[in-house]
């Protein structure tokens, strides 16, 4: 849900994320500053505004207890240019796979499609109309024209004619002024016919109607630069090469439910201005955008070890003055990232922070632990986010006509298995609540059909008769649970 940031302390903040995230409170405080800071930047004067930089964010801690969707929730709330991308995708200058370059790129593409969606809601009216129009000519063509009389050739003054080598011959000649080519076609009987097709037209009578209409082929294959110079430095713009590949019109056959929304998508291309959408974005891109780098501690490099921990350090030096605030060359204009928010994550089980090289540890100033989730936090994972998972559960079989209730002694030995589980195996935070709900409701969601219209309860006993042989068998756990 986006919000008046304005309005958002970050105390509010915290709040709007507990709806979705239980626990890790100093998480969501670093962020919610983090956040605040970004507005109070805005309000100082220019030459105070460039000197502030952000404060990145490392959040160190397992995996599945809420690194990411803080971010993702952050970003929602926001409305800021979001996106969230591997570190480990990532090679040296030189080495085959994407530079980092790129995320910064991906970062401004988010930017335009968030902006260009709201210029088109701005347009959506006007868009609408044209759209209204276009099909009404579709079902009616020719009654769009209505009946204009011929124009009257008009004189003009006598023009003498000049033979060749300059004699004038007397006489002249009558020249008749341009004239608007006749269009006959019925007049107040084909207006009065398109006004009742429009009638029907908003009523839905034509929906499933077939019409023919002309939409642009096959979009240019994508092309991916994986070292080297990229399409961005070589000053082209791909769209510029859909001439070549088949951008031109064809004629489709379809109904015009789906007829509108074509129309609509091209009316709406057509109202809103792209160079303004580019500008708005790469100012947002520049001042709001987040990019979340997960998997940072994949690329932190141990003293004394070579081999791929050589390429792991080239990514980070090459990462560092993206972090730093550098020039980046994208299709759509040059941008600054000096101030966008970095947050960095990674569980950290081989490496630890200070393995990253010194200048980008610098870089990120904040530093914030994740706790491990305990029994407690499952039970309210399950229970009380808006999005919980027993909510999803209960929702998903409602569609089949099946009522599902998880008594409270369920909940509590569901959340108290996943805590054993991820104790004894590998901890994969709240994410081992899906595997034991999946298998826990395995036998309800398969038969769902069959019980149409019954009540199924959800009680402790159900949930041990249907782990109990899993749980004791613990070598089966670690495959299965």
């Amino acid at each position: 849900m986006k919000v008046d940031l304005d309005k958002l302390t970050p105390k509010q903040i915290v709040a709007e994320l507990d709806k979705y995230i239980i626990g890790q409170d100093k998480a969501k405080r670093s962020v919610a500053v983090a956040l605040r800071n970004r507005l109070r930047r805005r309000r100082l004067p220019a030459e105070l505004q460039d000197e502030i930089a952000p404060k990145n964010i490392i959040m160190i801690g397992p995996t599945g207890v809420g690194k990411t969707e803080i971010a993702r929730r952050l970003s929602r709330l926001s409305g800021a240019p979001f996106i969230k991308v591997e570190a480990t995708k990532y090679t040296e200058v030189g080495y085959v796979g994407r530079d980092v370059e790129s995320m910064v790129r991906d970062l401004v593409s988010v930017g335009i499609s968030m902006a260009k969606r709201e210029m088109q809601e701005g347009v959506r009216e006007e868009a609408e109309k044209r759209a209204e129009e276009d099909l009404l000519d579709l079902l009616l063509p020719g009654s769009k024209k209505v009946a204009t009389p011929v124009a009257p050739v008009t004189p003009v003054a006598p023009v003498t004619p000049v033979a060749p080598g300059g004699v004038q011959v007397p006489g002249s000649v009558q020249v008749p002024a341009a004239a608007e080519p006749s269009l006959i076609t019925g007049g107040e009987k084909y207006k009065s016919t398109r006004e009742k097709f429009r009638e029907k037209l908003r009523k839905g009578e034509f929906e499933e109607k077939l019409v023919e209409i002309k939409v642009s082929k096959a979009q240019a294959p994508a092309f991916e630069i994986f070292s080297g110079m990229g399409f961005e430095e070589m000053d082209v713009n791909i769209s510029n090469l859909s001439n070549i590949f088949g951008g031109k019109k064809k004629l489709k056959k379809t109904r015009i439910s789906r007829a509108r929304e074509i129309l609509m998508a091209e009316e709406m291309d057509k109202l809103v201005d792209m160079e303004h959408v580019s500008e708005l974005a790469i100012e947002r891109v520049e001042e709001m955008g987040i990019i979340f780098l997960d998997e940072i501690d994949k690329i932190a490099s141990k003293e004394n070890r070579g081999g791929v921990d050589v390429s792991r350090e080239g990514v980070q030096r090459d990462i560092l003055p993206i972090v730093e605030g550098c020039k980046v060359n994208t299709r759509y204009g040059m941008v600054d990232t000096a101030h966008i928010l970095f947050i960095a994550a990674g569980a950290f089980h081989m490496s630890k922070p200070s393995d990253l090289i010194p200048e980008l540890q610098g870089r990120f100033p904040l530093r914030v632990e994740l706790n491990a989730l305990t029994s407690e936090d499952f039970r309210k994972i399950l229970t009380q986010p808006r999005n919980a998972l027993i909510t999803q559960y209960v929702e998903l079989l409602k569609t089949e006509e099946v009522e599902l209730e998880f008594l409270d002694e369920a909940i509590k030995k569901i959340s108290a298995i996943a805590s054993e589980v991820n104790s004894r195996t590998e901890n994969i935070g709240a994410r081992r609540l899906h595997t034991i709900l999946e298998l826990v409701l395995e036998d309800v969601s398969f038969n769902a059909t069959e019980i149409k219209g019954q009540k199924i309860q959800i009680t402790e006993d159900y949930v041990e008769e249907r782990l109990r042989n899993i749980i004791e068998d613990r070598d089966l756990t670690r495959f299965i649970l």
